[in-house]
């Protein structure tokens, strides 16, 4: 990877390692939402993807998550101005909006668990989707944002 990319190049410029190097592994953009129409409101819950490993905040089958979760929500540069509920700490969006790293990512830590020591991560407060039944997601809302 070439070095100090996040801060010379774009993400449109970034190489797909680099991309990927990017991600601080929070596991935030796993958490399922909920869209209302009629408020144009997402709601956000502590219930993580079934892939999500809750302890590593690691999606426990990458390669292919989009054949068993379909609606996987995949981030690319393009995309990422429609992915307005990236919490502020996430460093593609710290990027995409021209700011540093937060000194706790790994790229500049080199510590891969200090992300959830600093409380970042989804580590302690998600369950997996397998564990609630679809009709009491609704009592795991966690933030409401517009949209």
């Amino acid at each position: 990877m070439r070095e100090r990319f996040w801060e010379r190049y774009s993400l449109e410029e970034l190489t797909a390692e680099e991309w990927e190097a990017l991600c601080d592994g929070c596991g935030q953009c796993c958490l399922l939402k909920l869209h209302d129409e009629d408020t144009q409101e997402l709601a956000v819950l502590n219930v993580a993807c079934r892939l999500l490993d809750t302890q590593s905040c690691q999606c426990s089958d990458y390669e292919n998550r989009f054949d068993s979760v379909p609606d996987c929500t995949q981030l690319t540069p393009a995309l990422m101005k429609e992915f307005t509920w990236l919490p502020q700490s996430c460093a593609y969006r710290r990027v995409a909006e021209g700011r540093k790293l937060a000194g706790w990512h790994p790229l500049l830590s080199n510590d891969a668990e200090r992300v959830h020591r600093k409380g970042i991560s989804v580590r302690g407060f998600a369950v997996s989707q397998d564990s609630v039944s679809e009709d009491k997601l609704e009592e795991h809302i966690i933030a409401i944002l517009p949209m």
